[in-house]
């Protein structure tokens, strides 16, 4: 448990059970449903349990992020939703399905390097959060990026083949979009939950990457990894996706390698470290 975790461990602890009193004060998401309801919404069982974790991650960041000792979080991500004014096409090319899992599980603040995703566990029996709910946001915070090759489909789902790595995902795509063999995806996978779900869930809409080959991004991951001086090559892999090089570095590269959107995805070119490749490079980003 990092130091920020404590602190707010002894907090709940002095509260009681009057985090769920407090969180009727924040503004709640119009879809902050139990997974049951979504389910009889028709949404995937696999994404509805996401959501639902997804969706009580963001009440607890919005009870504590006012707290003084969450203040390195807030500051920083603050300023990004001014910089980057989250939303998707055309206001932004973040969506907020995107920013909202970088601000959670994937931004690391404190002396620990805590995220928010990391906090809410540490805390989660003071909350007295349900054993499943528990781990839909621990496989959250496990999550990263990557940048997959879309490989065809297998029994209705679509095959995505992750660069350098070469695992295979058959995935189902929230967002509805196929794509077709050859595209290179920028996107989120989550893992089964159960023994009933033999497949991954995307949560976030996909980022296809043009204007790239595969052999250009596998080139950039390598590069890019070499830079990174810990750990195996997975493990700088894991990190380079899921923290990258720099905080704000893949969230520069989707604002200035933004093509064009569509319904269902969004669409960038180039690579990050070649910036005449990028539609939207500027000198004075880079």
């Amino acid at each position: 448990m990092g130091q920020i975790s404590k602190k707010l461990a002894r907090r709940f602890g002095r509260w009681g059970g009057r985090f769920r009193q407090a969180a009727r004060t924040i503004p709640i998401p119009e879809d902050m449903q139990d997974v049951a309801t979504l389910v009889d919404d028709d949404l995937d069982p696999l994404f509805a349990a996401y959501a639902s974790a997804q969706n009580i991650t963001s009440v607890f960041s919005e009870c504590v992020s006012v707290l003084p000792e969450m203040k390195p979080f807030y500051d920083v991500i603050a300023a990004a939703e001014e910089e980057y004014m989250p939303g998707g096409p055309p206001m932004s090319p973040l969506t907020s399905s995107y920013f909202t899992m970088w601000a959670f599980f994937d931004f690391r603040f404190g002396s620990g390097l805590e995220t928010i995703g990391t906090c809410l566990l540490d805390v989660s029996d003071k909350l007295k959060l349900n054993p499943g709910l528990v781990e839909a946001i621990r496989l959250l915070q496990a999550s990263r990026m990557g940048i997959y090759e879309h490989a065809g489909s297998r029994r209705g789902r679509i095959r995505l083949r992750e660069l350098v790595t070469g695992q295979d995902f058959d995935s189902l795509c929230i967002s509805g979009y196929q794509g077709k063999p050859g595209e290179l995806w920028y996107v989120r996978l989550c893992p089964p939950l159960a023994d009933w779900a033999d497949y991954h869930v995307t949560v976030t809409t996909p980022y296809v990457l043009t204007q790239a080959s595969k052999a250009d991004w596998t080139a950039y991951l390598e590069r890019a990894m070499l830079q990174l001086n810990d750990g195996n090559d997975n493990q700088r892999l894991d990190s380079l996706l899921k923290h990258g090089p720099s905080v704000h570095h893949w969230n520069e590269f989707i604002l200035e390698g933004y093509h064009h959107p569509q319904y269902d995805a969004i669409f960038l070119a180039g690579v990050p470290d070649v910036r005449a490749s990028l539609p939207h490079a500027s000198p004075s980003r880079g």
